[in-house]
């Protein structure tokens, strides 16, 4: 058998589909191809995702067995713009055909008031009671509206499945050809229970027009479900202006390649992920990271394509090229989550499979038992409540309960920088019973920071501070730099240094001034002969808590000591309570040493912590919950927590992590802030929720509807109409995830 890593995956737009029954037919028929490994069909998205070994089918072989189905097809390329779901190809024609339909009914309503007002009957002309008038509005109708209708059924018979064109084909057809039939046989007209006329040519035209407004207002709705991922392609732009050696040059972005140098203008958006080489401005990347205020940007500092310069003139080098950059990543990303199916749609997917078949049963049964017994004898009325039997129970809402939802709140997550990389992730999310959360660059910052600072005798902070980060501003360790940026931030000037010299695993020897600066670590500088019983009483706090300590002579003399520590970022521990709260039981893990953990996790609200722990160590942490019957989501951003995040139920990747970490994850955290976390559990039971809610409309209206046609309380134009708005109302109810 081929391995995964020989497989590709091709999606396909695919028009046509109708209902839950649609997307199995294709799943089963391309499903049963040699070459295929995977197939998964949304009826939502109109699409079809394909995983398959190329050398053994090609994507036109299965482009043609779903155009021998019936339904139209066309790959998808990765630059197609707006998903299918997004075009107003469909809500065009939809609006066209029932509009025509429309026209050629409107006659039958008016026919029809008054055997249905309350008061005096209004005019009506007597040509419009003539049934020979009739059929000649209804054969157009039946068969030049009602054609695709006739094309979809044909196709899924033939192929040995039914679907809701099926059912609309046999209701409308039973109602035209027995009323064909009564015109040309007079003498066996027979009077159906309660019917104005022994003609049905309204209940076909009415069925036909009926379905083409259901079809027309679900896909505006639809339409709308896909309004937040419409979004993030607008933030693809066409052009850029590249600097070359000539002056500036208008460009398309898909030519550019990674080293071009690009200009941004306030108000432009940036074309590509790249580098600030020159300027500075404040960048709004709200669309991306969900983060309200705009970040400052400088020269070193990346910035991601698709975001919008507020302010500053900025000099860009490009990181990414089109097809890798952030924004393409992450409609990608989406949209992969939005094909694949969530475990409970298939629930779904297995009761619709069986679903026509039953009620086309059902409704045989139904006419026999009114002609033979309810109404012995009347033909027409036994076949009223068998046609409203096969209108009122399509599967339609049952099919939409779960795609819909999913690409709804897909698309809002989206806007909170929050991506699902399938299905099952926003399904599980929310069952979490034990969430893990690395500490560097998870829960903390990843970078130290200065927090203490602790002058001896005859200096003070500032004239520390600022001694130290001259002795240390040539040197490239992480506490080195930690000390500079603070000097900077506090206002410090820093003055320039001779002399220096580093040494690896003790600290650095520096001229500031003319006097001499010794900086690092307290056995170094002991052995140099400094005191520092002194500071020591000071600092051994410092120490317990897990800090770094820097100890600063001057001149062979103690001047006190610098303490960093890589600090919890504000919203870690509020997120942390939130989550606790839920019900999750919240742990951190760790490679540093158990000081430094203990101190965070004092801070994160005393949380249970693990130290000293390898990525073997993570991995089996893991396995071992697990294998203690808990769901365990893993939030992790490096490469040694990649082991852990593949092996747990769940595995969440935070804001910049490496590429290790976001390839074993299930879900993405764009940004750093944790307060992202607790939005995507959020999503995750809210989604959830609403999906249940749909599934439960969908059958509810089953329950009560089916009933009602079978008992004769609904005419067939009446269960078209209910059939209709049990779509609607599924869709409807997905929307209101767009404002979790």
């Amino acid at each position: 058998m081929s391995g995964q890593a020989d497989l590709s995956r091709i999606t396909l737009h695919v028009t046509g589909m109708t209902c839950a029954a649609c997307a199995a037919r294709i799943e089963k028929a391309v499903g049963k191809m040699e070459g295929v490994a995977e197939v998964s069909v949304n009826v939502a998205l109109e699409r079809a995702v394909v995983l398959l070994d190329a050398k053994r089918v090609r994507t036109e072989q299965i482009e043609a067995r779903i155009a021998q189905l019936g339904f139209g097809v066309r790959l998808l390329n990765s630059d197609d713009g707006q998903s299918a779901a997004n075009s107003g190809e469909e809500i065009r024609r939809s609006r066209a055909m029932f509009l025509l339909s429309l026209a050629f009914t409107l006659p039958f309503f008016w026919a029809m008031i008054p055997h249905h007002a309350t008061s005096s009957s209004p005019w009506v002309p007597e040509l419009l009671a003539n049934p020979w008038f009739q059929l000649a509005l209804a054969v157009p109708v039946q068969f030049g509206f009602g054609l695709p209708f006739y094309i979809r059924a044909y196709e899924a018979l033939k192929n040995g499945s039914a679907n809701m064109d099926v059912l609309i084909v046999l209701g409308t057809s039973t109602a035209f050809f027995y009323s064909h039939y009564l015109l040309f046989h007079p003498g066996q007209v027979m009077m159906g229970s309660g019917h104005h006329s022994p003609y049905y040519f309204d209940t076909s035209t009415m069925i036909i027009t009926i379905v083409w407004l259901g079809r027309w207002i679900e896909a505006s709705a639809r339409k709308r479900t896909a309004d937040s991922l419409s979004q993030l392609y607008a933030m693809q732009t066409d052009t850029a202006c590249m600097l070359t050696p000539d002056g500036e040059r208008r460009v398309p972005v898909d030519t550019l390649k990674e080293g071009d140098l690009l200009r941004v203008r306030p108000g432009e958006r940036v074309p590509l992920d790249g580098i600030v080489a020159q300027g500075i401005s404040a960048v709004d990347e709200s669309l991306i990271t969900g983060e309200s205020m705009p970040v400052k940007k400088r020269k070193g500092d990346r910035v991601i394509g698709g975001t919008l310069n507020s302010s500053g003139v900025l000099e860009i080098r490009v990181l990414r090229t089109t097809s890798q950059s952030t924004i393409a990543r992450m409609i990608r990303m989406v949209e992969e989550a939005q094909n694949a199916k969530a475990p409970i749609q298939r629930v779904a997917d297995k009761i619709a499979a069986v679903f026509v078949p039953v009620i086309a049963a059902t409704a045989v049964c139904t006419f026999l038992y009114w002609y033979g017994l309810g109404e012995p004898g009347a033909a027409g009325g036994a076949l009223e409540k068998a046609i409203a039997v096969l209108l009122i129970a399509c599967p339609c809402a049952l099919g939409l309960a779960t795609p819909v939802s999913i690409l709804v709140a897909s698309g809002r997550a989206a806007q909170k920088g929050i991506v699902y990389m399938e299905g099952a992730a926003l399904e599980r999310l929310h069952q979490t019973d034990i969430l893990l959360f690395d500490k560097t660059g998870t829960v903390t910052f990843g970078t130290p920071k200065v927090t203490d600072v602790i002058a001896a005798e005859g200096e003070t902070q500032a004239t520390l501070l600022s001694k130290l980060a001259g002795a240390e501003q040539l040197s490239e360790h992480p506490l080195s730099r930690a000390v500079v940026d603070e000097a900077e931030r506090r206002g410090l000037r820093v003055p320039d240094c001779g002399s220096f010299l580093a040494v690896p695993g003790c600290g650095v020897r520096a001229e500031v001034h003319g006097r001499g600066i010794v900086a690092g670590t307290r056995r170094w500088l002991e052995e140099q002969g400094v005191p520092f019983a002194e500071t020591e009483k000071a600092a051994g706090p410092l120490r317990s808590q897990g800090k770094q300590l820097i100890y600063v002579a001057v001149d062979g003399r103690p001047a006190g000591v610098v303490a960093l520590a890589d600090t919890v970022r504000p919203t870690a521990a509020p997120t942390l309570r939130q989550l606790k709260k839920q019900g999750m039981d919240i742990r951190l893990v760790t490679g540093d040493h158990a000081a430094a953990a203990k101190a965070v996790a004092e801070r994160l609200g005393n949380v249970r912590y693990y130290a000293d722990m390898l990525p073997d160590q993570k991995l089996g942490l893991v396995r071992r919950l697990q294998s203690q019957g808990k769901r365990v989501t893993m939030v992790g951003d490096g490469v040694n927590d990649a082991p852990a995040l593949a092996a747990a139920d769940i595995g969440v990747a935070v804001g910049n992590g490496t590429d290790v970490a976001k390839a074993a994850a299930d879900v993405h955290l764009l940004k750093s802030d944790l307060k992202a976390m607790a939005d995507a559990v959020r999503i995750s039971r809210k989604t959830m929720a609403n999906i249940y809610q749909n599934m439960a409309l969908s059958f509810c209206y089953n329950a009560l509807a089916i009933p009602a046609a079978l008992s004769g309380h609904l005419a067939p134009w009446m269960a078209c109409t209910a059939m209709a708005l049990s779509s609607l109302t599924v869709i409807i109810n997905a929307l209101r995830l767009k404002r979790v």
